[in-house]
């Protein structure tokens, strides 16, 4: 049953830089649609962050779209980045907001699906019947390890000779909070977990381990759960990816793994993803693919990965599932009608623009409204 608000949905847009605005438009017919069609309301905060923001405010995320952020139910946003802003200082760069953006709010779980739809099987470098049916969540930890271990940095040893360092530092807390968003998460899916570290040649791998597993023996027997080297897994994700329901790993492990099932799909343009912090807090909703700006104003970018983004923001927090499901089945409906952006065009497919798509998807959602009707 549809839930009933009684109160706005507050949702932050933050269309981001190069095809951020187009395809954002078509997320704004999905929200309308929803409003026609069910009992909600949505109130939407719109902001600039990237570049955008960096030329408005002189900050690719200023102060005030960061406190619009964190009064929201959720943030849906584009990509950041272009080559207008490559000269401009480190921590003034498109991708400084975001990175920001993703500390401020204390966003520590990334979720990407790596999900192949039956239109588009082909698209995958890999046999057919390797992938057909492939529906993957890597769930990656976001705030910790390599990335922001100290000490780090490249220092000069003399004689001609430089060393640079990073540092690959957990604690217990951060494996935990991790660990227990991918046994929730495997609950509501096929309810298995495959934790991927390096623990034979790494001490944090060691402790990961352990405490994935004391974890796993004190609040979630009932899930189960497998431990493999990171080097492994990517193997497997080639070799038969179906055996996979969630991954959970680490920050470096995750960025690797997740780009490496995400082309497991062959495309790129269709990956929604999550950053998601404490229970109750605003998470982040972003498509995968970057801000492509060789092709802005011209309505060949692909919508779908950002409405795909948006179904995840209604899933994971609003407790809207249902309707995320709607979303969700009428894009693999615009698929299976042949109607295609150039991204994901193939023989004997229609190929159609940014807003046409966004009709398209619509239209499926119409026509699914009705039959249940």
């Amino acid at each position: 049953m549809t839930q009933n608000y009684t109160q706005d949905i507050n949702l932050a847009i933050l269309p981001g830089d190069g095809i951020g605005s187009e395809v954002m438009a078509e997320v704004r017919k999905v929200i309308s649609w929803l409003e026609s069609n069910h009992a909600l309301s949505f109130t939407l905060h719109e902001d600039d962050i990237g570049g955008t923001a960096y030329d408005r405010y002189g900050e690719p995320l200023a102060d005030s779209t960061l406190e619009k952020c964190k009064a929201s139910d959720a943030v849906i946003m584009g990509s950041v980045g272009g080559p207008q802003w490559d000269n401009v200082d480190y921590n003034k760069r498109p991708e400084a907001g975001l990175l920001r953006l993703r500390k401020e709010m204390e966003l520590f779980a990334n979720l990407r699906p790596a999900i192949v739809f039956d239109a588009l099987i082909d698209a995958s470098t890999l046999k057919p019947e390797i992938v057909k049916g492939l529906d993957i969540l890597i769930v990656r930890e976001l705030t910790g390890g390599v990335y922001f271990g100290e000490p780090r940095g490249i220092e000069d040893l003399g004689n001609g000779q430089r060393r640079g360092v990073n540092t690959q530092v957990y604690e217990t807390y951060e494996i935990d909070r991790i660990g227990r968003v991918a046994f929730d998460l495997a609950k509501k899916r096929r309810n298995k977990v495959t934790s991927c570290e390096k623990a034979n040649v790494m001490e944090s791998g060691k402790l990961w381990r352990e405490e994935i597993t004391k974890l796993h023996a004190a609040e979630f027997n009932d899930v189960e759960l497998e431990h493999m080297y990171a080097d492994n897994c990517a193997m497997q994700l080639l070799r038969n990816p179906s055996q996979f329901d969630v991954i959970v790993t680490d920050n470096l492990f995750g960025d690797i793994l997740s780009d490496e099932a995400a082309m497991l799909t062959g495309s790129l343009g269709m990956l929604p993803s999550a950053s998601l912090g404490e229970t109750g807090k605003p998470g982040v909703y972003e498509p995968v693919h970057g801000s492509a700006p060789d092709i802005a104003g011209q309505g060949k970018a692909n919508p779908l990965a950002t409405i795909l983004s948006f179904a995840m923001a209604l899933r994971y927090s609003l407790n809207l599932r249902s309707e995320a499901d709607e979303i969700e089945f009428a894009v693999q409906d615009v698929l299976k009608s042949g109607g295609r952006t150039p991204d994901i065009i193939a023989e004997g497919c229609q190929q159609i623009s940014t807003s046409q798509m966004g009709d398209a998807l619509i239209n499926a959602l119409d026509q699914r409204f009705k039959k249940v009707a």
